[in-house]
């Protein structure tokens, strides 16, 4: 099976979870590798989405914080959760404002490690 095509399994997968609406997997730089998006422009998603957690790291390990596990950003409309998946890529999920995050981070963190295993 090719790449393209497992990473776009693990986004299937991920997406089965019910509490997702949108997902992205995206290079460390901003690259598009696979989206699942419902609306709005995936590439530019998963550019921002990557600079966002990059500089997560930066600052966090600035201030001598370790790297962050995730990024989460939420608003009345929604909530961004972005998780690195190991050094070549992250995944990116939008989910409704009002769904508890525990069983997304826990699906997040299961796609974050399949796909470094593919990438790897």
């Amino acid at each position: 099976m090719a790449t393209t095509e497992m990473l776009n399994k693990v986004l299937s997968d991920l997406m089965k979870t019910g509490e997702i609406e949108s997902s992205v997997i995206a290079s460390r730089d901003g690259l598009l590798m696979v989206s699942r998006m419902q609306k709005g422009d995936d590439e530019t998603f998963a550019a921002m989405s990557a600079t966002m957690l990059g500089a997560a790291e930066t600052a966090s390990a600035e201030l001598e914080k370790g790297i962050p596990d995730r990024v989460i950003v939420e608003s009345n409309n929604g909530k961004l959760v972005a998780i690195g998946a190991g050094p070549k890529a992250l995944v990116v999920v939008l989910t409704p404002p009002e769904i508890s995050l525990g069983l997304v981070l826990v699906e997040l963190g299961k796609a974050a490690d399949e796909i470094k295993k593919i990438l790897t």
